[in-house]
Order: C-alpha cells, then sequence, then structure tokens
C-alpha cells in the first residue's frame, strides 16, 4: 500500500504536566488555541497577559514585566484615534478613556506576576522574527496599533540576537523560580502578509533560535506545533478560509500529539471524565423542567461533586452554575 503521508510521532516528556500546574502561556494566537483547550479541561492557566504577541523581543519584555524586572505607568500609554494604547500589549487593552487603559493593563499584569510566581510550566509561543521599531524612540514595540507607517522601520532578528536575549531572560527566571520547566514551539500561524519566502525565513529563524535554546538548558524543551501542520498535516484542509490559521481540526490535532506527549495516563483518564462534564454543561434542552432533564442536571452534579473532592485543583464552578441554574427543585 501506498503511503501518502509523513507522520511525527509524540514521545512522552520526562516531566509530565498534571492539573496540579500552574501554566503561563505567552505569545502568538496558537498560545490562545493550546490556552484554551487547557482552560476547557481545568488547568490551571493564566493565558496572554499582554494580550497576543508574535515576536521573542516582545515575549522576553513581557517576562521583565512579570518578574518585577520592569514596571508599567500610565506615561508609557499613548494616544491614536482616540484610544490610548501601550506599544507593548495587544490592541484589546486600548481604550478611549486613558485610565481604563491603564487599570486593565495593571490588572492583567498582577494576574500574570501571580502566575508566574507559581508557575510549574512557562509556555512560549514565536510567532515571527520581523520587528517594527519606533524610530523617534528607538524601541522595539509588540503592536504598531496602526499607527503611520513612517513611525517604526522594519527589521528581522537574527537567530543570536533571539538566542542572546531569551537566554539571559530564562537564565534569570530560573535562578528565582528553580521549579519552572519551559516550553518554547513556534507558532504554525503563516504571516502572509510578510509575504511567502519572507514568512519561511522568518520561521527558520525562530526554528534554530528554539533550537539552540532547548540544547543550552535541560528544563527548556521544543514542541513541534510547526511541524505537525507544516510537514504531518500539509494540507490547506487543515486551514481556516484565510489560509493562515489553523482549522479547528488542526488545532485539535496538535492538542492530541500535546496530550500525548505531556500527560500520564493517569491525567488522560481524568480528562475523559472532565470532557463528559463540560458537554454536558454545553448540551441545550428543549425542556428543561421535564423530569428526565432533572434527572440528568442531579447526576451532572453528583459527578462534579466527587470529582472535586478527588481532585481539589479542579474547578467546575462554571459548570455548576450553569447546571444549577436550570433546576426546579
Amino acid at each position: 500500500m501506498s503511503v501518502f503521508r509523513t507522520t511525527l510521532k509524540p514521545t512522552p516528556f520526562p516531566h509530565p504536566m498534571s492539573h496540579d500546574d500552574q501554566c503561563l502561556l505567552l505569545g502568538s494566537c496558537f498560545a490562545e488555541h493550546l490556552g484554551k483547550k487547557l482552560e476547557r479541561y481545568k488547568f490551571k492557566v493564566c493565558r496572554n497577559p499582554f494580550g497576543i504577541i508574535y515576536h521573542p523581543m516582545a515575549i522576553a519584555k513581557s517576562l521583565d514585566y512579570l518578574s518585577g524586572l520592569q514596571d508599567f505607568n500610565s506615561d508609557q500609554l499613548v494616544e491614536h484615534q482616540g484610544l490610548w494604547h501601550s506599544f507593548d500589549h495587544h490592541s484589546r487593552f486600548s481604550h478611549p478613556e486613558r485610565q481604563f487603559a491603564e487599570r486593565n493593563i495593571q490588572l492583567s499584569l498582577d494576574e500574570g506576576r501571580k502566575s508566574l510566581a507559581s508557575a510549574t510550566w512557562l509556555i512560549l509561543t514565536l510567532g515571527t522574527a520581523n520587528i517594527f521599531v519606533h524610530q523617534a524612540k528607538e524601541e522595539i514595540v509588540a503592536n504598531c496599533h496602526k499607527f503611520p507607517s513612517t513611525t517604526f522601520r522594519r527589521e528581522r532578528l537574527s537567530v543570536a540576537a533571539i538566542v542572546d536575549r531569551l537566554q539571559n531572560t530564562i537564565t534569570t527566571l530560573h535562578q528565582r523560580w528553580p521549579q519552572l520547566q519551559i516550553l518554547l514551539s513556534v507558532s504554525p500561524v503563516r504571516h502572509l502578509r510578510d509575504g511567502l519566502i519572507d514568512n519561511q525565513r522568518s520561521k527558520a529563524t525562530l526554528l534554530l533560535a528554539t533550537e539552540q535554546l532547548s540544547e543550552a538548558f535541560d528544563f527548556v524543551h521544543y514542541f513541534p506545533a510547526y511541524e505537525l501542520l507544516m510537514d504531518d498535516l500539509r494540507d490547506y484542509r487543515f486551514y481556516a478560509t484565510d489560509l493562515a490559521h489553523p482549522s479547528a481540526p488542526a488545532v485539535d490535532y496538535v492538542w492530541d500529539f500535546f496530550q500525548a506527549s505531556f500527560f500520564s495516563e493517569a491525567t488522560l483518564q481524568l480528562q475523559q471524565k472532565i470532557e463528559k462534564i463540560v458537554q454536558a454543561s454545553e448540551h441545550l434542552p428543549f425542556h428543561p423542567q421535564q423530569s428526565v432533564h432533572q434527572q440528568f442536571l442531579r447526576q451532572q452534579l453528583e459527578k462534579i461533586a466527587v470529582l472535586e473532592a478527588a481532585y481539589p485543583a479542579l474547578d467546575f464552578s462554571r459548570e455548576r452554575e450553569i447546571f444549577e441554574r436550570q433546576r426546579i427543585d
């Protein structure tokens, strides 16, 4: 039989992830995908406290903020087109009122710092090696916020620059939090606005940098998200309609690979129980007042009680509220 596909085989990592772990995720929108999956299955997650950020320098600067090496103040906010922005944050933090933008940034920063202080896993997803430098300030920005293009100049980071910056950051983090395991990946999201050739060169730069970093530290690991899309699936049907972002089946495929790599058999069995409860909470009954559905609700609440008693780290407050809201007895 002819073989029309090459596949990657997951290898169990020496440090399995459990529901007792605290996970902090930073990086591109692929970090969002992975973070949402972890949240769905009741892992303790802090996802992109600076919003989606794409390049290694922005990620490293975010970690400087989170580790307390740098503080944020309102003087860093800039106004453009009726909104106040931070060049170190995604536009989801932008706001027409300066004090609201500052407050939201500070609240998210506080949450991220709390997460990092107790984190056992730090997951960093690098999206691009291309950066924009604010020409007047000579500072690299995380987001241009639709300022005029003349405000910035575009550059590509070298492998050496990425390794040097992240190596210093990783060393500082490990000295302060020696329990931290760090997982690096390169986002499979294609930056088509850069052009196909430039996108590939950018990704190649990131791949070489992550290789050097994972070889330099025994607590730094590499997860092949990029290779799973580019080489394993390798088909446009696994992309969304924009042909840049992975489709839902592709995200599920990478998630399955992630589980096989990082979860023990006990964790995988727990995942199945959690998924049944989460799916049950998403069920929309036509006649919730019927006795059969009321019995269903009682059964789900009993299952939640059993799991929370056995695994205190799990939080089913959302699902419990959904079930309780439908009860009539």
